[in-house]
């Protein structure tokens, strides 16, 4: 098992963490919020901490972001040659999540690798910066998320990094349905990207239940593969499993198709005292 770690990137640090909290910078922009697993203490003064621009924290009115200076509502963000919309979301997240670049960067090369028009699945797409990453580098994207703001948000990042052109199709919809009628259209992907929740719905009611419904996805995805797959990759958040279901659960899944599994954690390194933050799962296939 390993630990994978971006490359530093000028658009973002993780400035400090400690006592439940991380300190990072998106942008220009300092934000402090909570990270249960963080039990150890910060390295930097309560002085540098007070510096953030907003922070996330309990109030009267149950937790929400609490903006200390003038914020826009949204601001870029730059990856390479892409640009990208950050926004402060009641689920304390921005809507990028940085631990991810090393995952860019690893599919980067493989779609550009392929010398060949590749057709990519990314379910549970969120914001949409994969999609726009497998895009730019000449890859036919499905984009599939339940949230209809989710894919709104998408077609920002979308137009603010100027690949309105791209090959991209922009879907609302449930992953097991939608994996499912692509079996039944014939409809093959050369690689397929997961970033499954614990729990969610769809956008019409319906329910996912990680322990569930994740072998029923993986079992639908394994139809819809190409007879030559470049790659599959699976991340995973705060579920009660180890990276080694994930680099398991490849094994079956990818049985026959030779090539190579990695599995382990996400971390950001520390900008304060060089320490690791495990930001959650991976497991990832890609052929020889």
């Amino acid at each position: 098992m390993i630990v994978l770690t971006p490359e530093p990137w000028s658009e973002y640090e993780l400035l400090d963490t400690g006592n439940g909290r991380r300190l990072e910078r998106f942008g220009v922009y300092v934000l402090s919020r909570p990270d249960p697993q963080i039990l150890w203490q910060p390295s930097l003064s309560q002085a540098d901490w007070n510096k953030a621009d907003a922070v996330f924290e309990k109030t009267a009115n149950g937790e929400r972001w609490v903006v200390k200076t003038t914020m826009p509502e949204s601001w870029q963000l730059h990856y390479d040659a892409l640009t990208f919309l950050a926004k402060l979301t009641p689920f304390k997240h921005t809507g990028i999540f940085p631990e991810q670049a090393v995952q860019w960067q690893w599919m980067r090369e493989r779609i550009k690798k392929a010398n060949r028009k590749l057709n990519i699945l990314n379910l549970f797409a969120y914001t949409g910066v994969a999609s726009l990453i497998a895009a730019e580098a000449g890859a036919r994207v499905t984009h599939v998320d339940a949230s209809k703001p989710s894919i709104a948000w998408a077609r920002e990042n979308q137009h603010a990094t100027h690949l309105d052109h791209a090959s991209i199709r922009w879907i609302v919809d449930d992953a097991l349905k939608f994996t499912k009628r692509e079996h039944t259209r014939g409809v093959a992907y050369d690689g397929i990207l997961l970033d499954p929740p614990v729990y969610g719905h769809g956008p019409h009611g319906e329910t996912w239940d990680f322990s569930k419904h994740f072998p029923i996805l993986l079992a639908q995805c394994r139809m819809i593969l190409s007879e030559a797959p470049v790659f599959f990759l699976i991340n995973a958040y705060a579920i009660s499993a180890s990276a080694l279901m994930l680099g398991n659960v490849l094994s079956d899944v990818m049985q026959g198709f030779g090539g190579t599994i990695e599995a382990g954690e996400l971390a950001l390194k520390e900008a304060s005292r060089g320490r690791l933050l495990s930001t959650g799962i991976f497991g990832r296939w890609s052929t020889g």
